[in-house]
């Protein structure tokens, strides 16, 4: 019986960001790796030669993150089915809703031609949600719910999802994990001394200014237009913004309109725009507070990575968000649809002693412990080789 896995996904560099540890665990109980996925959009800035650093066998395919476009499906499901068949995969882990779609409709396509293949789907957010609007929680439910027959293994990263994936009918046999995220390197998102901070804030000209600072693609969802429309409110409202810095690390279809928001709002000596960042732990490390504004997340790295680093976060209240936020403890949780709230949590933070920065700065730490890498690591080493041993 063949040991190759089929790993799928939408954006060349998905892997290098959320897949490498999975990697790792497949390689040491066996599986030769295989990766799919548009190798000609590098949405997360990496190199090509990781793959071969990696012993990962990388294929291209005509696949695209919106799950809008037909294309997606008449053009990269024959070619998942022809790298299936010409490389005897026998297992698909498949991520992100496109991703999902094709990889269990390559499975179905298997198993209706007599192939043996074990599909496996890590949601990374389903699209329907409470709260979400209406076509979310009918078009997207419903289709979930159909493909849950195809799959062997369903991953969920949040209690809601974990709750309602455990309502789906999977395949017979099929069952449903829950992980605490991707997994969080809480060695490699360390605070920063005192004296690394000092350098941090001099490199960037902050000065003695409020730093916060949010990271994350540069997007509808994502939601940082709030903020700046918080600081254009407590301008207004003659409060004084003068010792407030904003710094947005990202890019995305939204950078140009950012950047015509913050010309609008007269905004530019209070927001930097520092574009895709390949190490963010300097910006996070020496930062006042982060902030998180996202309408939705399915968990929410970059708010980990921040509470890692001891850096308290102002995070809007999502399912994601709800994991690990306690408010007034480890920051402070808003409404992501309410300019009000952002403020009321940016005055909260500023407000602050050093006795009470220090103390939610050990809070923070604290409070992401459960997500770090080993725990998720656990879990999917158990799925892995369970899927091995049943062939």
């Amino acid at each position: 019986m063949s040991n190759n896995i089929l790993i799928l996904a939408c954006v060349s560099g998905f892997l290098d960001k959320f897949e490498k540890e999975d990697v790792r665990i497949l390689k040491d109980i066996g599986f030769d790796v295989h990766y799919a996925a548009n190798m000609r959009e590098q949405h997360y800035i990496f190199d090509p030669a990781e793959f071969d650093e990696l012993g990962i066998a990388a294929h291209h395919i005509d696949i695209e993150r919106s799950p809008y476009m037909t294309g997606n499906y008449l053009n990269a499901l024959p070619q998942v089915i022809k790298i299936i068949q010409q490389n005897d995969i026998r297992v698909i882990h498949c991520h992100e809703p496109v991703g999902g779609v094709i990889g269990r409709l390559a499975g179905y396509w298997c198993c209706r031609h007599g192939i043996p293949v074990k599909v496996i789907y890590t949601v990374h957010g389903f699209h329907f949600y409470k709260g979400a609007p209406l076509i979310n929680n009918t078009a997207y439910h419903w289709a979930e719910m159909f493909l849950a027959h195809y799959t062997d293994i369903l991953i969920t990263i949040n209690r809601e999802d974990y709750v309602n994936g455990r309502k789906f009918s999977l395949k017979k046999g099929g069952k449903v994990y829950r992980i605490p995220g991707v997994g969080l390197d809480m060695k490699h998102f360390l605070p920063l001394t005192p004296e690394e901070r000092k350098k941090a804030r001099d490199k960037l000209g902050i000065g003695d200014r409020f730093f916060l600072v949010s990271s994350g693609e540069l997007n509808e969802n994502k939601n940082q237009r709030i903020v700046l429309q918080a600081l254009k409110k407590m301008r207004d409202e003659g409060k004084d913004i003068s010792g407030i810095l904003y710094g947005i690390c990202g890019d995305g279809f939204f950078h140009d309109r950012m950047r015509e928001w913050i010309r609008g709002m007269e905004l530019q000596d209070n927001v930097f725009m520092y574009g895709y960042c390949t190490d963010i732990r300097p910006f996070l490390g020496c930062a006042d507070a982060s902030i998180f504004p996202s309408h939705r997340e399915g968990m929410g790295m970059a708010g980990l990575e921040a509470l890692s680093m001891g850096i308290p976060l102002i995070a809007s209240d999502n399912r994601g968000t709800r994991e690990y936020m306690v408010h007034k403890e480890n920051g402070f949780v808003f409404d992501s649809r309410r300019v009000d709230t952002v403020v009321e949590g940016i005055e909260y933070m500023m407000a602050m002693d050093s006795a009470e920065r220090e103390k939610m700065k050990k809070a923070c730490r604290q409070s992401v412990r459960p997500f770090e890498k080993k725990c998720t690591s656990e879990i999917m080493r158990s799925v892995y080789e369970e899927v091995k041993e049943n062939g």
